[in-house]
């Protein structure tokens, strides 16, 4: 990308970065979201049946960091990481945007 397109994107888009723009695709959140809804429910609110919490309101680099911990294994839960073990960093950004959109009921 040429430097006068971003440092025009810089000034368009404030205090998020370039990067984070155009890493993140909300609307490819949601497709992956749909393996989600089982125990995060289909708007975040959480299935307390499946012991899946509350996901709406919450930030998106809370969402990904805590992903990434669930890959890395050095936060536990056997019954997330098979959902999530083939997810790429992009996926984990997608996801992270479309449940940042989610409004907590609460």
């Amino acid at each position: 990308m040429n430097r006068l397109v971003k440092v025009i994107l810089i000034c368009l888009i404030g205090p998020l970065s370039i990067e984070q723009v155009l890493a993140q695709d909300a609307v490819r959140g949601k497709e992956l979201y749909q393996t989600c809804m089982q125990c995060h429910g289909d708007q975040g609110q959480g299935v307390e049946e499946k012991a899946g919490p509350k996901l709406a309101g919450q930030f998106d680099w809370y969402i990904l960091s805590q992903l990434e911990l669930f890959k890395k294994k050095e936060r536990h839960n056997p019954e997330m990481f098979p959902f999530i073990s083939n997810l790429n960093d992009k996926d984990f950004k997608d996801l992270a945007a479309f449940i940042a959109g989610l409004k907590s009921g609460n």
